[in-house]
Parts: structure tokens; sequence; C-alpha cells
């Protein structure tokens, strides 16, 4: 069985641009990522024998691209957490001795929509046939179908939702590569344009271009590279229902309560012991039922906890320090810059670094609450 620090990241970098990148086309942003995080680990294309990435890029197409013959590859496609997955299974496919150092990128035209494919619900699919003929369009209006239960349960208030993307805003303002930088209020978010109720636009992630990779290896290889090793202490994932409306649970995501414990469990840690906090968050409601789900509050109980101040700057869990989907970046699958986040913090490079952060939990989430990856990382190997 896998031990924890036995698999380590030594390789981690974006695309040179991210927000608006017109000039470059999906692949290209893969590639730029890609070759940024192998320069980042000093290393070349011939060095590399994984590769794992997402739609509509295949791995073929990344390796062919980037001049890789790979021994192992990895194409699951989950949604927005498929990265959180690659780097599960590619810490598996290392111990397992199926290659040795493993190459994920990413790479979306989100915004400028270069060589961009739609992605409209197929009409004989599950979505097609029982979910699009009501009207709902996309993430905006199927996201937020589980939070109005969660609301009324749980007495949460649209106040509360808003205190999300102002906490989260104060993280951004720390962050020079963060799209929206400026201070935000409540009132600021409340009185936003309406986008699908109870959400308006700054409740709603943004949308950009952009990528990220990731380099992983032995970590008793970690030594020969020039970066900090970031150690994968645990790792998590689960899926539940493509089908937002046949959640089991309307104020918990199942996949959550699965990838989430399972991580933490298997990296041997409390949540005590939990310095740093990345909860996907392309809407304003993911880091309360991330903070549930996860264990580290109470149910009901994660608006106050924002609320009161706990994940902000100088709080006692920082939570989305790079300003997250809602402020940094979201190019319609986020997974990858939360890891980014995480492993520069554990690296000790992050605009906004917690002082002495030693253990980062990075929590995705993949379509509307289908599926959930969940990575522990350390910068000391138990």
């Amino acid at each position: 069985m896998l031990k924890p620090g036995e698999i380590a990241v030594v390789g981690a970098a974006e695309s040179t641009k991210i927000g608006v990148v017109p000039e470059m086309s999906q692949i290209m942003l893969h590639a730029d990522a890609a070759l940024n995080a192998m320069q980042d680990a000093g290393l070349k294309p011939g060095d590399i024998d994984g590769v794992a990435c997402v739609g509509p890029m295949m791995p073929q197409q990344i390796a062919h691209y980037l001049g890789i013959t790979p021994k192992w590859v990895d194409g699951t496609g989950v949604g927005g957490c498929s990265f959180m997955l690659h780097v599960r299974h590619a810490a598996a496919a290392i111990h397992a001795g199926y290659c040795s150092t493993v190459l994920i990128t990413h790479g979306e035209s989100g915004r400028s929509r270069i060589n961009a494919t739609p992605r409209p619900p197929e009409p004989e699919s599950l979505n097609g046939q029982f979910e699009a003929p009501f009207g709902p369009m996309g993430p905006p209006t199927l996201f937020p179908i589980p939070v109005l239960r969660y609301m009324k349960t749980y007495g949460v208030t649209h106040e509360d939702l808003a205190m999300v993307s102002v906490v989260q805003r104060e993280w951004a303002a720390k962050n020079p590569r963060a799209m929206y930088r400026d201070p935000i209020t409540v009132e600021d978010v409340l009185n936003s344009r309406m986008i699908a109720y109870p959400f308006r636009i700054l409740q709603c992630c943004l949308v950009t271009d952009g990528g990220g990779a990731l380099i992983l290896t032995s970590a008793d290889r970690a030594k020969d590279f020039p970066t900090r090793p970031v150690y994968i202490l645990g790792t998590g994932e689960s899926v539940e229902t493509t089908m937002v409306s046949q959640m089991q649970d309307f104020t918990s995501s199942r996949a959550f309560r699965v990838a989430g414990p399972t991580a933490i469990q298997a990296a041997g840690i409390r949540h005590s012991d939990v310095d740093h906090l990345m909860i996907y968050d392309a809407f304003a409601h993911l880091p309360l039922y991330g903070l549930e789900d996860l264990g580290f509050c109470r149910p009901g109980e994660a608006a106050a906890f924002i609320r009161e101040g706990n994940t902000r700057p100088g709080g006692k869990l920082p939570l989305n320090t790079n300003g997250g989907g809602l402020s940094y970046t979201h190019t319609g699958m986020y997974g990858m810059f939360a890891l980014q986040e995480s492993v520069r913090q554990m690296r000790g490079t992050a605009p906004a670094q917690v002082p002495g952060a030693k253990i980062s939990v990075c929590h995705g989430v993949g379509g509307m609450f289908s599926a959930s990856g969940t990575i522990v990382f350390g910068n000391e190997r138990p």
C-alpha cells in the first residue's frame, strides 16, 4: 500500500499568462504550462514517462505535441476535479513501477474559446432527458439548486453566502495574478447582477483562459531536483450522480463525504493538523459544503465559521488563499489551480503565504456535485 510521503511533486507551474489569453489555443496553454513545469523541475520532455490530462485534450495529443513517449497514461475526466484524481492515480502508478516521472497538464480557453468546443448535454443523456427540458442552461442554473434546500434547512442567509465572496476577495487582493483584486462588501455582492437565484454575479466563478501542470516522482528521487519537494500524504476520490437533481441529500455531497475523509485518514492526520485549505469554489456555496463534508465544521455551521473570520487572512484556517475561482481564475475546470496554490503554500512561495504552513488539504468538485477528489500535501516527509 502507498504510504504517506512516498510520492512528491517536484515541478509545478501555471501558464505564463492567465485570465484573457486570446492568442493561445487550448493545446498551447497545455504546452506552455507543461514546459514551465519542466523548467521548474529541471527536466526535458524525454525525462517524462507518464502523462495525464482531461478532455477535450487527450493524453496522446499532449504526448505527441510535447515529444513524450509515455509508459503510462491517464485520461480520466470527471469534471473540474479530474486533476486531483490524476494525482492520485499517478502516485499509485509510480508506486507500482509503471512509470517514474508523471506530467499532469491542463489548458482551457474558457473565456476566449480558442479551439474550444461547447459542452451542451447530449439529448439522449440522462441530463438531456430529465433536466435540460425544464430549462436549466449550464452550471449557473444547476449548481444553485441544492443551496436553496441548504439555506432553508440551516437558516443560512443571503448575507452569509455573500460573505464567502467577500473573504475570498481579501485573499485575491494579495495575489498579483488574480483577475479581480478590488475589495468588495456584502452589500456589493447583494447589489450585483442576478444570475440564477439565489446567486448574483459576484457569487459565480470567473470565466478565464489558462493552464497548469504538475510533475510527480518518487520521494526518494525528489532530492535530485532543484525545487523544494511537496509530499503527497493522502488521497481520495468518489462520484455520485451526473444529475444534480438526483443528489442523495441537497445539504451535503456524498462524493465529498467519501473523498475528503478518505484522504485525511490515509494521511494519518487530524483536522487540527491542517494549516491551509483549498476548496474548489465554482460558486459561493461550495466552501460551505466542503468545510462540513470534510469534517472541519459540523452540518450547518460553516457559514458562521466563515462569517466569524476563521478563513480570512489571519484566521485559524486560511481558505482559498489565491482568491479562488471567484476572484483568481476559473477556466471551466478549476482543480489544477487549486492544486497549484496548495503546492505554492507548501513550498513557501505563495503570494499570500501562510506562515509556517506544513499541511495543506486540496479538495475538488467535478460537474454539479457529481464527482470529488481530495489531496493532502505536506512539505515534510513523514
